[in-house]
């Protein structure tokens, strides 16, 4: 697939709380997305009070069942213009940022990597303290130093852009999509 109006964006959740109600009102809103789910993001929609079966009646989702994330297949078969993962816990952004691909979501990180897919990342621990969503209410996260390092090495790798909070989000896509529509008239 050559032409950018013809493929997909790959959304990716790996297993944080932390603003994944507006990413999924984000996914809701766009047309042609696929969702990779790794096995800790089913668990962590199912204790939000998200419905697995209600986001597969709308959208194309892919679970972590496999060992060898049979989904990336489709990167290189050019389905996808753009990768998100988001929410990206420390653990996620910390495989990334040294090369671990041992989830769907890590996988699919790696391999759009190497097929020069654009990738965007929320990664939730980015700031010293932070105020997140819990399943019973809101709690404060004091992420680690090597938690932001990580974001921080994250934020030099080629064909990668992070993102710090939902504002920073939306206009990274928002800006991806609207070069995508001008570069492909």
């Amino acid at each position: 697939m050559d032409n950018p109006k013809e493929k997909k964006l790959a959304w990716a959740i790996s297993g944080s709380g932390h603003y994944l109600r507006e990413c999924l009102e984000i996914i809701h809103g766009l047309e042609r997305v696929d969702l990779f789910l790794s096995a800790a993001a089913a668990e962590v929609l199912r204790m939000y009070g998200h419905d697995l079966a209600s986001l597969k009646s709308r959208i194309r989702v892919y679970s972590d069942t496999t060992a060898s994330s049979v989904p990336v297949e489709f990167l290189y078969q050019g389905h996808y213009h753009t990768m998100v993962i988001a929410p990206a816990t420390s653990n996620t952004v910390a495989k990334m940022v040294w090369g671990i691909s041992d989830t769907l979501v890590t996988n699919m990180y790696a391999q759009a990597g190497k097929c020069r897919v654009q990738s965007i990342v929320f990664a939730c621990d980015n700031e010293p303290e932070i105020e997140s969503e819990a399943p019973k209410g809101m709690v404060k996260v004091y992420p680690r130093r090597i938690d932001l390092e990580n974001v921080d090495r994250l934020k030099e790798f080629e064909v990668t852009t992070v993102v710090a909070d939902m504002a920073a989000l939306r206009q990274a896509l928002k800006d991806r999509l609207d070069w995508l529509n001008t570069s492909s008239s």
